[in-house]
């Protein structure tokens, strides 16, 4: 794995006391460089720009014999560092040390590296290998361990958090990620669970804690992949945030404002490919995509501004242009929990956030009938009680209480655009017509001539865009390939948008 270059000389003044330096001091020579805590570290910072924190502590307990074993960093190496020039603190538990449990001098670290992060305004990155807590420690470990969930809770909507799991994240453990904003899990060693496998009286235990799992069935879990994919994936999501809630994440721009999206049209169904097509160097990154697929969230940049993205998703598009997955065009429940997180955590760090809308109704079964009401009302709440400037583009179909959830003026969206074959209303035209004209369509001799008539009708004066234009609900309806140029000026024009919701 090769390490990332910042960019950064000495004379910048930033970090003066780089990695390398320290190395020549004999500072880390137990620092375990060579272990997977250390090497994580260094494979994700920026080159050279790792300081530790902490380096001679060690477990003050002496209980058990405790103080015959050897404790180097109390199995945590804590610091700070740059990731695209960007600062950053990090810990890495080393699961060489009593497994990497979790003593009293072990979360005192990570709950004083917070303490830092929260008065300089930097993200925090936590990076899980740990047995759990250390038992000779008892209820010394277990209040440390409390100040690390009050620590993370008063970070929330502060600064950016986010979570590598590379080893075992269990019991206690397995809160701390739900705590943080982003978890990524490695495919193949990495282990989340609440009660260990052993103790669970199911066939399946061993698989419910694996990152396939709980990124797919629960999700729990926003990216998986090798340790170096979950690495650069970090890395990218920290490039693409700002630093803190009152920061703003923008870089100059190298791509054209009026670039045109040809045939943009045809990608209406796979939101992702249409999000990728319209952002700066089409580039959008994608979070949670194994879970609730049908709901489509990540951000991409316009204009060099950080956007956060929520979009109905009905395929899957291959290269070559064919369908590899489809998705009923309708709301679920995990969709709308995945959609109300990822748009609280928006407006909690001032990113605008874009829509894009295409959907005819809601989904339908046992599972949704328990769930569906509550999840969608978390995401009604989220997108009404949003103050981050919000602009809605209706690509398909909007229709029902699926439309009026996604982002509708109703709820607040200061901009709503629509293609002009998209359609806005009740329901679908067609079966609008056969509930309203049941008794007449019945009675007729030509009752296929009617319903097409009706049909035709209803969507001029109900579905149609222009109705829904006519009447206020949508301000202006735009070309698919002007969708990028338009979006990007009615960013522009909220940049100062101040809001009063919560």
């Amino acid at each position: 794995m090769k390490n990332h270059k910042s960019g950064l000389t000495d004379k910048d003044g930033l970090f003066p006391y780089r990695l390398s330096a320290i190395k020549s001091q004999g500072d880390y020579e137990n620092m375990r460089n060579n272990s997977s805590a250390g090497m994580r570290i260094a494979n994700l910072l920026d080159e050279g720009s790792f300081v530790e924190i902490g380096a001679d502590v060690t477990a003050r307990n002496t209980s058990f014999n405790l103080q015959a074993k050897k404790t180097p960093s109390d199995g945590v190496i804590t610091g700070y560092g740059t990731i695209h020039c960007k600062p950053v603190y990090v810990y890495s538990q080393d699961a060489e040390v009593l497994g990497g449990s979790i003593g009293e001098m072990h979360a005192e670290k990570i709950v004083k590296l917070y303490e830092l992060a929260l008065k300089t305004g930097a993200p925090v990155i936590g990076m899980i290998d740990c047995t759990g807590l250390r038992l000779q420690e008892a209820v010394d470990a277990l209040h440390a361990f409390g100040r690390i969930y009050s620590c993370q809770v008063r970070a929330g909507g502060v600064i950016p958090q986010i979570t590598g799991i590379f080893g075992i994240c269990g019991g206690g453990l397995s809160i701390m990620p739900g705590l943080t904003d982003f978890t990524f899990m490695e495919s193949e060693h990495a282990r989340l669970f609440v009660n260990s496998p052993n103790t669970m009286l199911c066939r399946d235990a061993e698989e419910i804690t694996s990152a396939e799992f709980q990124a797919h069935k629960i999700g729990n879990v926003d990216g998986t992949g090798t340790q170096e994919q979950i690495l650069e994936q970090i890395r990218t999501l920290i490039e693409m945030l700002p630093s803190n809630c009152e920061d703003t994440a923008v870089e100059e721009c190298t791509d054209d404002l009026n670039r045109i999206c040809e045939n943009l049209e045809d990608a209406a169904d796979d939101a992702v490919l249409v999000l990728s097509v319209i952002a700066d160097n089409n580039f959008f990154m994608e979070i949670g995509k194994d879970y609730a697929s049908e709901m489509t969230v990540g951000f991409l940049r316009l204009n060099g501004v950080t956007i956060g993205a929520v979009a109905n998703r009905a395929a899957v598009f291959s290269e070559d242009g064919s369908v590899d997955i489809t998705f009923d065009k309708k709301l679920s429940a995990g969709g709308c929990s995945k959609a109300a997180e990822f748009i609280h955590f928006c407006n909690a760090f001032h990113i605008p956030l874009l829509t894009l809308t295409n959907t005819d109704g809601l989904k339908a079964d046992r599972h949704q009938e328990i769930h569906l009401a509550k999840s969608m009302a978390q995401m009604v709440r989220a997108y009404a009680g949003a103050s981050i400037p919000m602009v809605n583009v209706i690509i398909g179909q909007a229709f029902g209480s699926a439309y009026t959830a996604m982002n509708s003026k109703a709820l607040g969206a200061d901009l709503v655009f629509a293609w002009p074959e998209s359609a806005v209303g009740m329901m679908n035209a067609e079966s609008a017509v056969k509930i309203i004209y049941a008794d007449e369509i019945s009675e007729s001799k030509n009752a296929g001539e009617m319903i097409g008539q009706k049909t035709a009708e209803y969507e001029e004066l109900q579905s149609g865009v222009k109705a829904a234009a006519a009447r206020g609900y949508v301000d202006a309806v735009i070309e698919p390939y002007d969708t990028r140029k338009h979006i990007i000026a009615a960013f522009e024009m909220l940049s100062s948008k101040r809001g009063t919701r919560v």
